[in-house]
Parts: C-alpha cells; structure tokens; sequence
C-alpha cells in the first residue's frame, strides 16, 4: 500500500458520492447528529409512489389504519438521534370499519409506533418535521453507506427530466474564478450524500482512510443539469473539487436518459445477468439505436478525465456504464495505469455474443491495463468471450493482444467491517433492535433487501415462501418476511412481477393480527433501522437469478455476531463461489419446493450447528475486506502497467551487435537459442499442406544459408547450438536435421527434443510429453473435421502430440472479406468447443494465430523445454539422467552454467524467462510488444548471426 501514496486514484464511476441539490440546506435539530447515513432515506416524506400501494386493502399500511380507526394513539417518540419515524411506512393489514375492536386484537394489533411511544414519551426525543437534508461537512465522520450499488434511496430512480428542487431558482449571476459562493441574488446549492452512487465503492474507498489520500471521484450527479446556468455549473465544479475531491461531467440530460434507462438497463443490464429477453424485446439488442448516447457519455467521461490527469494518476474505471472509456483513454493517454473492474456479473459467451455492439464493448474494455472481476468465473467467462469474439489469445493471467498484454483479475469486493461494528453498537440501533423484537414478539423474522427487477427474484422468493406456510401449515401466523425493496426503473418493476404475488399471498394468509409478507422501501428505513432488522432477523434470504458480489449478505453475517443466525443464498450469486461462504444454506430459487425447505431448514436449525456455520461465515467476512479489494487492485493495477510499459515495442532498441560481441567474445560457454519459424524461415503455406497430406506441393526445403550459418555456428567448441520449432518432426525437421546435424533441435513447440549428437555420434528424439495422456487427439479431431467441413480451403495438421488447424490459406483477405470473416467465426467456435469439452479434462491450452491455432497438453511449451536444457542434467550432457531433467520441476530451473546465452525469436514467455539470468541477452523478432532486451527485423536476423560466426 506505501507504493500508491505516491499516486493520486482517479475514480470514474457513473455517480459522484455526493450531489448538489439546489436550495438553502436546513440545519439539523439540536438533537440530531448532524450527520446522515447515506444511502438510506433522508427522513422528509417521500413523494414515492410505491410499487406495492398502501391505499389498497391489505397493503394498507397498520400504522395508518389504527390511527384512522382505534383509540386516538399516543404521539410517536423517536429513538435518540435518528431523524425520522422508521417504520411509519410499515404495510399492514386494514382492520374492519368502526371502532367495535376488542382489548386483545387491538392489543395485537398495536404498531411499532405505539410501542416505541409509550417507551419513549418520557425521554424528551424530538421528532423532527420535514426540514430536509442536513449537508454533512467534509471533515465530519465518515458514515457507512448502503452496499447495493443499485440503490436508489430518496428517490425513485435517476428522475434526469425533473429537477430535484420542486422551486424555480432565481437566475444565477456570473461567478468570476475568485468567488465561487453565490451572492444574494444567486442561486444557492448545498450538497448532499448521492443516493444512486455505487455504495460499495465508495464504503471501500473510504475504507482505507489516510492511506490513500490523492483521489479524484469523477462522475455525474445524478439530477438534471440542463437548467444549471454556466456560471452555476463553474461554482460547482469548483466547490466539489476543492470540498468533495470530485469533478462532475455534464451530460445533457436526453442523452443521459437514453445511455442510462434505455441502453444501461434495457439492454447491458439482462444481458450481463443472463436474461436476454424475448422477442419483440430481443430487436433491441440488434438494433441499439441508443448506443450512440452510450458513447457520447463515455467520450464525455473521457474528456474529463484527460483534462484532469496528471502525471503519475492511476485511472480507476468502475461498471458496465463505462465499458468503453478504457479504450478512449488509452488513445489519449497512451502511458496512463488504467483498471477496469466489473461490479456485477459477466456472462458466458452464448449470452454476450448476443450483443449487436459486442465487439465494440470488448475492445472498450482491453485498452485496460487490468480487467477485474468478482470471481473467477466471471473472469474465466470474460477470457473466453474475447477469445471466441476477437479471436485473441486467452491465457489464464489475462489477454494476449497484438501489440499488449492485459491483465485479467479476481478481485472479490468486501464490506468494511469495522464501520459496521461501529455503527451497529451505536444506542440508536440497539434501541430499535429492542423495539422490533417487542412489535414481533413471538414471530420469527426472515429479512430480505433486493431490488424490484426480474434479476434479483423477488418474485421467485415470495413463491417460495408461499410455498413454505403451504407446506408447513404450522408456522403460518408465526413467520414474517420483511422485504426491503430498492428502487429500479419502473419498467424493471413492473418486469419484476412481484405486485401480485404479493397481494395474492396475503390474501390467502392474512388474519386481523398478521401479514406474513412485510414491504419496506429504503426511503422510509434509515440505516440504524437496517442494522436493527438485521440483527434481530432469524434468517436472511438472497434469491437472486443472477449477481456478483451479494455484500448485504456480508452486513447480516457481521450483525448477527450474538444470536449466529443462519444466510439462505442463492448457487447464483459471486459470494457462493467462494468457499467461505459454502456454510451457508444454498438455494436454487428456480426451485420454489427446495427453498421452502431451506427456509424450514433455517427458522429451525440448532444453535450449535448455526453458529458453527456462521462462523464459517463470519471468517470470509472479516478476511474478504473493503480494504484488501482496494489496495490489491489498484496495486496490481500499477505493476501491470509498470510491466506493459516495460515491454512496449516502441521502447526496446534495435540489436546492437557490437554492444554484444564483447560478451560472447570473452565467454567460454555459450548457448545460442534459435527460432526457426519467423525468424530464419518465413513459412510457405503450400508446403505445411503439403505435409499435412492436402494438395501435390514440392516438399520442405529449409532455406541453405540459414543451416549454413547455424553449423558455422555449431563448429565452435564453446558454442551450444538449438534451433526452437513448431513444426512436426516427419517431413520438416527431420530434414533440419540432417543437414545440420550439430545443433539441438526442439519440435513441436517444446514437445520433442533432439540433443546434440554423443561422442558416437548418436542422437535421438526425445519425447517430452511420454507421461502425457494423449487420447485427446481423437475426439478433437472429430471436433475440428466438422469444421474443415464447413469452412472452405481450411485443413487440420496433425502432428505427434499436438494438432494445427489452419483455417485460412488465401494471402490476399480484402478479396475474399466474407470468406476471412467466416473463417474467423468458425475458428473462435472450434476454439471454444475445443475448450469446453477437452481443455479441463485433458489439460491443454489453446494458441490462436492469426490464420491459425494450436492445440498441445498445458505444461509444454518452447519455455519449458529450454528449462530442460538449462538442467544440469539436461540432455546435451547427460543421456543417463534424463529422469531428473525430464521432472516438472526440473523445466523451472533459471541456474545455469553456461556464462552467454543468446536468445532470438517470438516467444515471449520464454524471453521474460531468460530475462531472469544475467548472463542472457534476449532478442524479439515479432511485431507485438516483447520483453526482449532487444528487436531485430526478421531480414537482419542472417546477417546478425554472420557476424556472432565470424567472431574468434
């Protein structure tokens, strides 16, 4: 963490943490803290419509109807501290007309809101009116907020076509640069917590406190702009800069509507969680008319940024919202440490290519410098669709793209688990805790906090529940689920379809005294009363169909210190795929019968197994930190960009061989490695098909003066020669071979070697993959003769250990464009279903070229048999300690006893391998960024080595 003090942050994400909100702020009560939880609903009343009316029936809320209809109730006290009536938005059931209610059922009927004032109407607690927002101050203590990215708390969703201030301003006078608070006649403005900001993010940032200092939020704030005069909008760019460590971009607001609501949510949103909606819905994923806003906003992110950077930032860009904005970035910032990291999830490959702009966000996203993920799956997910889309080289550590490497990460996001053990032993929320647990005395509690959409099954866990007082009659009138539910479009909620499972469910179980499903919308809870539900809930449940990283499971886990009461979690969630969190009770919430169980399962679990599995739980929390996804990224941020600049082609000079000579002059042991492909020879289609049994070409003939130079070379006692191939033993280097019998060859990319010959003159092949199962070969054949078939002039390459499929011959691509662009398509196919059902079970990987790839077992490779060269015992030495040399781990060695080595060719692991020796000096022939020493264009490579030759 000490490196990044030296860094100011950049944090781009689509909403600021804090808004400008029009208007006078009112100074809080003398009894109030001055300070609110962002996040959470500020305590005005809310102009909200809810999705779930309360005027209607049984969705009327309780506290309303008793005070409509009973005894004339006590004035409602609040808890010390807190700012509003918590619960007075609880629904409940309507009671009958009149006021004939008996002593017991209006007992059991009482509210919270009477239970709380009868406690507390001697304590002296005001019960503040709707004064507004109270601005906290930058240097006030930090408040937790709300970890569901999504929230949208205060406000419905991102109103951008109404002003948040329901009065007309004055208009503002000009603001010169050396006063920035408006006059008396200006429009005045304060700030507040912004409720649709990606609460995790930012409780994460916060987290780390002192440690990183120099950051820089930018991002928009969420509530119309383009009323705000230019001398307004000046006045609040400089205030959040200098009081807030913000920059705010504006975005007009039609532009922001259709980015945000229509491209965002319509189309990103489904797709990333795996819902691709059905048709006429699915014409929008080929027809994005809305992209174009979706760029406009990235570009306008991008300017902002620029005009802010400054040498030695690193850019943080945060979410699906801007997918593009790396990329734009890296065209203009060319140096800059750039992170991607993916807050929800990323789908498989079938889902994502059903994207009209697939490519265009794919390649948005690699001008990154590192891509995170929330696991590993999503990780893996996000390899295989750009493999398969963009036909680039995946490895395990990230992409291989032509020119650059870039990074992919898992990165799993945390909560910060000492503000929430702060903020929950505050007396406000043991307050509450005691409150609820009087209101539900006797009932059990199952928690839940989601928002409306389709995703987050809502739906599915209301049917569950259903399902649960079916099949156990004997806890009806004796559980309660108490739904928070977060904001989303209204279109999403009406998608959601969780309106009438809801009224239908109470309906069927609802008695005077109960209501088994219990609505909450975050504007009416503040975060104290979240904390209080949370620690009395006898269960927490997720349904989710599709997430990343379910941190309000997180919160419950770290509520539930004392009573260790058990998570119900959906398989489909991030947080499930670690094993911390396979403790938990896992559901599969397609299965309503099965999460009834598991609902059962919880309310009636014993203690000791409870708190067995919560402390497993309880031990992910607390080591999957807040602070640890912070400073792990951005420090992997910085050393891959250190790393890419490192091997940025443009940086490495050309071979100075008389800079060399001197070395390889004075040394008594050197060993020369050579590759052919590229390098000394530039390969001739007609012949590879030749060998691979297609067509009547001439036979391989390696180029004379190439070998001439090679055995030149070899002559030298003290030089150890190796030519480093791909091709195939039968037909190609045997031929090699022969001609220069006194160099060492490697065939097959690191799959067979050839040692130099004994004092008898004997050398044979060596098999470098005899303990590798190599059955694999037939069913990938039949996988890439279905291709062949199918894509014209393609043909398959067999070889000992290893197969080619060539998938396109022609030299000339603008002639045959639809040709090159099917053949493409079918070799990211052939890859993937290659992939899929061979490449775990048998251990291989995959090598994309640009007309071709490679298949071979995942421990071989032109890097590894150079290790076994390497080895003391190593083939050129030793035929009787091959055992040794031929163990996995005897290919790690990086000692040697050679005093030169001289290394020329594309492979670049095996350059950043030989980089590690002193003694070694590495030279790249490729056109893509190396970690070469050195660069040498392939038609200076002969005369290069003429002169190493000529050296006495």
């Amino acid at each position: 963490m000490s490196s990044l003090r030296h860094h100011r942050v950049i944090i781009a994400s689509l909403f600021l943490p804090n808004t400008a909100v029009l208007g006078d702020s009112t100074p809080p009560s003398p009894d109030e803290s001055g300070v609110q939880t962002p996040g959470f609903a500020a305590p005005t009343p809310s102009s909200r419509q809810p999705l779930l009316p309360r005027a209607t029936g049984p969705l009327k809320s309780i506290v309303e109807d008793l005070k409509d209809k009973t005894r004339n109730p006590t004035p409602s006290a609040t808890p010390r501290g807190e700012s509003a009536n918590p619960f007075s938005s609880f629904p409940g059931l309507t009671l009958p007309s009149g006021n004939n209610i008996t002593g017991a059922a209006a007992a059991a009927a009482d509210s919270l809101i009477d239970a709380l004032s009868n406690k507390l109407i001697g304590s002296g607690a005001k019960t503040p009116g709707a004064s507004g927002v109270t601005t906290p101050a930058p240097n006030a203590s930090r408040q937790y907020q709300t970890t569901h990215h999504g929230s949208n708390a205060g406000q419905p969703r991102v109103q951008r076509r109404a002003s948040r201030s329901s009065s007309h301003c004055a208009p503002s006078r000009s603001l010169s640069s050396s006063r920035h608070e408006p006059g008396p006649q200006g429009q005045k403005y304060h700030f507040e917590s912004n409720p649709h900001c990606n609460g995790g993010l930012k409780n994460a940032i916060e987290s780390v406190g002192d440690r990183l200092k120099r950051k820089l939020w930018v991002g928009t704030l969420g509530t119309n702009t383009d009323g705000f005069r230019e001398s307004l909008r000046r006045s609040m760019e400089w205030r959040m800069r200098e009081e807030r460590d913000s920059v705010p971009v504006w975005i007009p607001d039609a532009d922001f509507a259709s980015c945000y609501d229509d491209f965002c949510h319509q189309v990103l949103w489904p797709a990333l969680h795996y819902a691709v909606p059905d048709a006429p819905k699915t014409k929008s994923f080929y027809e994005s008319a809305t992209f174009k806003q979706y760029v406009a906003v990235n570009q306008r992110f991008a300017d902002a940024i620029v005009s802010a950077y400054q040498e030695g930032d690193i850019i943080w860009v945060n979410d699906y919202h801007l997918m593009l904005l790396p990329e734009m970035l890296r065209d203009r910032l060319p140096g800059a440490p750039i992170g991607f990291f993916m807050h929800v999830a990323f789908p498989s490959s079938e889902i994502f290519r059903c994207l009209s702009v697939r490519e265009e966000l794919l390649k948005g996203v690699l001008g990154a410098d590192l891509i995170g993920f929330q696991t590993a799956n999503y990780a893996r997910h996000f390899r295989q669709t750009v493999s398969r889309i963009l036909s680039a080289e995946a490895l395990p550590k990230g992409i291989q793209l032509e020119h650059r490497f870039v990074d992919v990460g898992v990165f799993p996001m945390g909560i910060d688990v000492k503000s929430i053990t702060h903020k929950k032993r505050e007396p406000e929320v043991t307050e509450w805790v005691d409150s609820l647990r009087q209101r539900y005395a006797g009932m059990k509690l199952i928690v839940g906090r989601d928002k409306l959409d389709v995703i987050q099954g809502v739906r599915q866990k209301i049917l569950a529940f259903e399902a649960f007082l079916d099949k156990y009659p004997e806890h009806q009138g004796k559980v309660v689920l108490i739904q928070v539910a977060l904001q989303t479009t209204e279109e999403n909620e009406m998608q959601g379809g969780v309106a009438d499972v809801v009224s239908h469910l109470n309906s069927r179980f609802s008695t005077l005294t109960y209501q088994p499903v219990v609505f909450l919308h975050t504007q009416d809870l503040t975060f104290n009363q979240y904390l209080a539900l949370l620690t009395v809930a006898d269960a927490f449940m997720v349904t989710s169909l599709r997430e990343g990283m379910a941190l309000r499971a997180h919160e419950f886990v770290e509520c539930q210190e004392k009573r260790h009461r058990p998570l119900i979690l959906s398989e489909f969630t991030g947080s499930y795929s670690f094993s911390g969190f396979r403790s938990c009770i896992p559901v599969n919430p397609w299965d309503k019968r099965g999460t009834a169980k598991a609902i059962h399962q919880a309310l009636t679990m014993p203690d000791d197994e409870a708190t067995s599995r919560w402390e497993d739980l309880h031990n992910h929390v607390v080591t999957q930190t807040a602070q640890a996804f912070v400073t792990s990224f951005l420090v992997r941020c910085l050393r891959a960009n250190l790393e890419h600049m490192q091997s940025d082609a443009i940086s490495v000079a050309a071979l100075d061989v008389s800079r060399v000579l001197p070395r390889y002059r004075h040394s008594q042991k050197r060993l020369l490695l050579i590759d052919f492909e590229g390098t000394l020879w530039q390969r001739d289609m007609r012949t590879i098909a030749r060998n691979a049994g297609v067509g009547e070409s001439p036979s391989f003939e390696p180029p004379q003066a190439a070998l001439d130079i090679l055995n030149k070379l070899a002559e030298d006692p003290r030089n150890e020669v190796w030519l480093l191939s791909g091709l195939p033993i039968k037909g190609s280097l045997e031929i090699v071979a022969a001609k220069a019998s006194g160099v060492g060859i490697v065939a097959e990319n690191g799959c067979f070697i050839k040692p130099r010959p004994d004092r008898g003159g004997k050398s044979e092949w060596i098999s470098m993959v005899a303990n590798f199962n190599l059955t694999w070969k037939v069913s990938c054949l039949e996988i890439l003769q279905y291709f062949t078939e199918r894509t014209p002039g393609s043909f398959i390459e067999e070889r000992e250990a290893s197969i080619v499929w060539r998938f396109w011959t022609e030299k000339n691509v603008e002639d045959h464009a639809s040709d090159w662009q099917w053949a493409r398509r079918q070799a990211a196919e052939a890859q993937n279903h290659i992939f899929d059902s061979l490449g775990e079970r048998y251990g291989l990987r995959i090598i994309p070229g640009s007309t071709s790839f490679l298949v071979l077992p995942n421990n071989i490779s032109r890097s590894t048999a150079v290790g076994a060269i390497l080895h003391p015992g190593g083939p050129a030495r030793s035929a009787a300690a091959r055992t040794a040399w031929l163990a996995p781990e005897a290919t790690e060695e990086t000692d040697t006893e050679f005093d030169f080595v001289f290394a020329l060719g594309k492979d670049e692991k095996l350059m950043r391998r030989l980089n590690e020796l002193d003694v070694a000096e590495t030279c790249s022939t490729g056109a893509r960024g190396t970690d070469a020493k050195w660069k040498l264009e392939p038609d200076q490579v002969l005369p290069a080595l003429q002169r190493f030759a000529e050296t006495k």
